[in-house]
């Protein structure tokens, strides 16, 4: 979550050699790829089906996930998890529809956190992983390739600063994506899916912005709005400038003074502390 990515990573494709000798060979050449390719992972890549299934990954979370908080052990110890993250090591969600693809990465980031959580033991913050000496290593848990997704590995910024944020251009993701901290958002208790994404998104906003006053409130008398810095680092994925963001979080406020004084964007804009706690049931 922390570390904007700027450059995208590039991806090659493999291309056939030039085929020649006539339609006989070429035909044995074909044959010859198709047998490959249907074998072991290709054929697991080849059987794409038009969207992907998250029912297992809903049902963990809907056990194992309460107001935010997870229960990490829960995760580790579940056979349907780790059968869940093979699935997304196989599948590639690039042919499908916008909003297929958009939950499948959503889900994708929040289940390997999860993931990454447990293969180091960490029970306390995220930030801890690949510390150095007391610091965090370049990119620290965000820097390390741990996901795979339609066989390429992936890491955590990759996966939200290259697939997610310049694809999509919604801003409402950052609701979404869990970096495995207080600070953040809440986990939902189920998937991300494609029917019902936009309503899920907006409701994740509505959780973060209204029942977390720790992290966003308005104080009206005040003139000021309380924000997560996580509109400090992203805030121009919201709007230009702060006023056009205090205007585009309006829409989430019922009717009332928070909201005018949201809507007409003069107020000051103070940043909460962001806390890196593990949002970690047993804490």
């Amino acid at each position: 979550m922390p570390t904007q990515l700027s450059t995208p990573r590039a991806h090659t494709r493999w291309s056939p050699p030039a085929l020649r000798g006539g339609g006989l060979r070429a035909l044995v050449w074909v044959a010859a790829v198709w047998v490959t390719l249907l074998g072991g992972v290709g054929r697991e890549l080849l059987a794409q089906p038009a969207g992907a299934d998250h029912g297992a990954f809903s049902a963990l979370l809907a056990r194992h996930v309460r107001d935010g908080l997870v229960d990490y052990d829960a995760f580790r110890n579940a056979p349907e998890f780790a059968r869940y993250l093979n699935q997304l090591a196989v599948t590639d969600p690039a042919r499908w529809p916008p909003a297929e693809q958009l939950a499948f990465w959503i889900n994708a980031y929040n289940a390997y956190t999860i993931a990454q959580i447990n293969a180091h033991g960490e029970r306390q913050s995220i930030k801890n992983i690949n510390k150095a000496l007391g610091f965090l290593k370049t990119g620290g848990a965000w820097s390390e390739p741990m996901a795979t997704i339609g066989g390429v590995r992936y890491t955590l910024d990759q996966i939200e600063h290259e697939r997610i944020r310049p694809v999509y251009k919604d801003p409402r993701v950052h609701f979404a994506l869990v970096c495995a901290a207080l600070g953040c958002p809440p986990l939902r208790s189920e998937a991300f899916v494609a029917e019902r994404l936009d309503a899920q998104l907006d409701d994740q906003a509505r959780r973060f912005l209204l029942q977390s006053p720790v992290k966003n409130r308005v104080d009206v008398d005040a003139r000021t709005v309380f924000l997560s810095p996580i509109f400090d680092w992203y805030g121009k994925d919201f709007a230009p400038d702060q006023r056009g963001l205090l205007r585009w979080l309006s829409r989430y406020w019922p009717t009332g003074p928070e909201r005018t004084l949201l809507e007409g964007g003069a107020a000051r804009v103070r940043w909460t502390t962001y806390d890196w706690s593990l949002n970690d049931q047993k804490r």
